[in-house]
């Protein structure tokens, strides 16, 4: 992986690391436990919650990519692209744009 100068230039390469259809969902279904768990503290005021966030995000996509995209993910060099990477794709698989 090369230096990117724009997310734009980056998420094409972010796509093209997740071929894998089992590796999207896995990230959908990650993605998506953010959400609630966000929505959980909240809702309830527990902020203690939180910490469940990144746990659930990054476990589901790490498993995807460990053992069904046979890949290293981009979060480890490029953490911040990949994570709007990650709602930029949850948001087109929502959409219809990316299958999932």
């Amino acid at each position: 992986m090369s230096g990117f100068s724009s997310f734009s230039e980056f998420y094409p390469f972010y796509l093209g690391e997740h071929r894998n259809r089992t590796c999207r969902r896995l990230h959908f279904v990650g993605s998506s436990l953010v959400l609630g768990v966000v929505l959980l503290a909240l809702w309830s005021g527990e902020w203690r919650w939180l910490w469940l966030a990144p746990v659930a995000g990054y476990g589901f996509a790490w498993i995807g990519h460990y053992g069904f995209e046979k890949n290293r993910p981009a979060t480890f060099r490029h953490p911040l692209y990949s994570l709007l990477g990650d709602w930029v794709m949850y948001g087109q698989m929502l959409s219809g744009k990316i299958r999932f």
